[in-house]
């Protein structure tokens, strides 16, 4: 906007007294918040180094592909709320993740755009000194050097470093490895994430930073834990004396729920990048592969990544209490389990059998030694981001404008149960309307631009209607997550879109990893059905799914689906974006549902994990079909003379009241503070 705005126009503006009231008043509000402590973070001097491979933080700055990358960039603005010493380390892709176009056939088409640096709300870092911030490491070889520039992007109080190769000082064969996001083959996949861990460290040593607590989120950063375990043989220790020190001020977020989805190298690739790096840790090569040598699914052995945090690090969770126990049972290991799966421990904690082999306290005993922990912290989002300003205003009127002050507070987001149905039925219908002049105006520039054929119209959503029952579906388009379970039996569906009296329409929306061809034939497979007439022009495909998407998605449908194969959902947050928006959920009870419904928000459906797949698709397709048509349908349609659905209505305003205060990242921090970063950093 400011490169697009006139000279004039903001010539004028600097003597509107209208506008400078409300500029000075906005500058006040960011000074406030800049200027505030902690907000009810336990006590902790704690600082906090956070490393993610990507960050969503805003739709200008695609650094992001999907649930991983948004989780990290709410994660990072709640730190900065909540007022903790965190600074998180990245990469810069130029290219960042790529745009989704459709073909007429429904085929997914990926277009990398090089980000226009000048339009992002970004910076180069520099180093007190004055000097551009830039780290230097060896790849295959001490000869095959690898400069990283680092940007900056000040997200409130925290300050997230974004490491760049495109530098005129490397090989051309380096030069890319951080163009694009989760680009490339394997190796390209290894190059990237040697950078993003070593990388990583060097940045935060770098700036003069000491943190005591690590915090790795997935397993593409684990080796930010080998760069710091040869620091510390370098600064004296023994290996295992090493390993302790690392382990204990060290945290592993695990989102992965199936071994398959995990990180694995051949050993002769990695034997080709570290030949040089293990000597410095005074061990041979297979020492070293230990570390990270772990059994893979089709047979045969591999250098695990998420092997290798769990390794390495004292500390571990998975993102929600389901997927914990999911995590104990692929990491048997790493975790006790009892009592047919029932975990041990209190709050839901995991002790280890043991810690990590070679984990003992050095001597003299500086070095704190602890158990081994696998706990769970479920998933939140950040409020602020993900809720409709419509609904803020809500908040303020009913409840106060001190809401933002309760965000984790039950009590207080009880009395929203109590808020009137007129004026929140007004607020949804208003949030609904927002949505379908979003899809209209998305269609309509694209025509008007002459890139969409009018018969392409309809799939594109120009025949849905804003008084009909609007069930939406948004991910990323993993096989497990079955986009098209609805599909499963196509006469009942046809049935109740074409219902007279009754009917239903489906928005969907989502991108395929481009390497995904199964991903990619789901999408494909909802596009044709979008085309069907049989289908009367209710399904419909929102392409290009991003943050700026999602907005208007997560507010303006009247209920959010997830069909995510059990147990495969590790946690999942669009659900709870929608929740705090008066959308109930209708969903497999897997992941963070599991914890948010309470059986008067929305729809909990028992996920099958008997029989073959097709059997389970079967078994929970019928189940989905018999709720719509029992439950979920008539419900919202059941409206009284004044044309409110009240009982519906009640479901709406208790998924506010309930999900709200137990889904925010505000109150995850707090609860990575309490069990995690706490005890890392003494």
């Amino acid at each position: 906007m400011l490169h697009r705005v006139t000279q004039d126009r903001l010539d004028r503006l600097a003597v509107d007294p209208d506008f400078l009231k409300r500029y000075r008043a906005l500058l006040r509000t960011f000074d406030r918040y800049l200027a505030r402590t902690g907000a009810g973070i336990p006590p902790t001097d704690a600082k906090i180094a956070y490393f993610s491979a990507e960050y969503g933080l805003h739709g200008s700055l695609p650094i992001y592909s999907g649930g991983l990358g948004i989780l990290s960039g709410d994660h990072a603005k709640s730190a900065s709320d909540l007022g903790l010493d965190f600074t998180a380390v990245g990469f810069m892709y130029p290219r960042g993740y790529f745009e989704q176009g459709i073909d007429p056939d429904g085929l997914q088409i990926a277009n990398y755009a090089q980000i226009d640096i000048p339009d992002v709300a970004i910076e180069r870092a520099y180093l007190p000194s004055g000097e551009p911030l830039v780290v230097s490491l060896a790849l295959e070889g001490p000869d095959d050097l690898l400069h990283l520039q680092v940007w900056l992007v000040r997200c409130g109080r925290v300050r997230i470093y974004l490491m760049d190769s495109n530098l005129e000082a490397n090989a051309p064969h380096n030069r890319d490895i951080t163009t694009r996001l989760y680009g490339g083959d394997q190796e390209y996949r290894l190059r990237q994430e040697i950078a993003l861990g070593i990388g990583g460290v060097r940045v935060i040593r770098a700036l003069g930073l000491t943190p005591g607590v690590w915090h790795a989120n997935e397993g593409h950063v684990a080796f930010t834990l080998v760069e710091r375990l040869r620091e510390a043989v370098k600064s004296g220790m023994s290996l295992d004396e090493a390993k302790t020190f690392v382990g204990s001020h060290s945290i592993f977020t695990t989102h992965t729920p199936v071994p398959a989805g995990t990180d694995a190298f051949p050993f002769d690739l990695i034997s080709r990048y570290f030949w040089h790096f293990w000597p410095e840790l005074g061990v041979d090569k297979e020492t070293f592969l230990d570390l990270g040598r772990h059994a893979q699914p089709g047979g045969g052995d591999a250098f695990n990544m998420t092997a290798l945090a769990m390794t390495l690090s004292f500390h571990r969770n998975a993102v929600s209490k389901k997927h914990l126990e999911v995590t104990a049972a692929m990491w048997p290991e790493f975790s006790s389990v009892v009592d047919r799966g029932k975990l041990t421990g209190d709050n839901g904690e995991v002790k280890a059998n043991q810690p990590p082999e070679g984990a003992v306290p050095p001597q003299p005993s500086t070095i704190p030694s602890q158990p081994s922990t696998l706990t769970s912290v479920t998933n939140g989002v950040h409020i602020r981001t993900w809720l409709a300003p419509e609904m803020e205003e809500l908040f303020a009127r009913k409840l106060g404008r001190d809401w933002t002050e309760h965000l984790d507070n039950e009590t207080y987001w009880a009395a929203f149960r109590q808020v009137d149905d007129e004026t929140f039925w007004r607020t949804r219908q208003t949030l609904k309307t927002s949505l379908f002049s979003f899809i209209t105006d998305r269609v309509r520039r694209k025509w008007i631009a002459g890139s969409l054929d009018p018969k392409l119209f309809v799939p594109h959503g120009m025949m849905l209607d804003p008084s009909i029952l609007t069930i939406g579906f948004a991910r990323r388009f993993a096989t497990y997550k079955r986009a098209t379970l609805i599909f499963k039996d196509l006469d009942r569906l046809k049935a109740m879109l074409s219902d007279s009296r009754r009917p239903v329409q489906f928005v969907f929306s989502g991108k395929a990893h481009p390497a995904d061809e199964g991903g990619k034939q789901l999408i494909r497979d909802i596009w044709q059905y979008a085309l069907d007439p049989a289908f009367g022009g209710r399904i419909a495909f929102i392409e290009n799914y991003s943050m700026h998407v999602a907005k208007y998605l997560v507010r303006g449908v009247d209920v959010w689906m997830n069909n995510p194969k059990a147990p495969l959902e590790a946690s999942g947050t669009s659900g709870m974006k929608a929740a705090i928006n008066g959308v109930p959920n209708f969903s497999i009870l897997d992941g963070w549902w599991i914890e948010g419904w309470n059986g008067k928000n929305g729809w909990g459906l028992e996920g099958s994990i008997e029989g073959s797949s097709d059997d389970q698709d079967r078994v929970d397709s019928e189940r989905m079909y018999e709720a719509l048509e029992k439950q979920v349908i008539p419900l919202y349609y059941d409206k009284q003379s004044d044309s409110i659905p009240h009982r519906w209505v009640e479901v709406a305003k208790e998924s506010v009241a309930s999900v709200l205060p137990r889904f925010s990242t505000d109150r995850m921090v707090r609860e990575y503070a309490e069990k995690l970063y706490m005890p890392a950093q003494r």
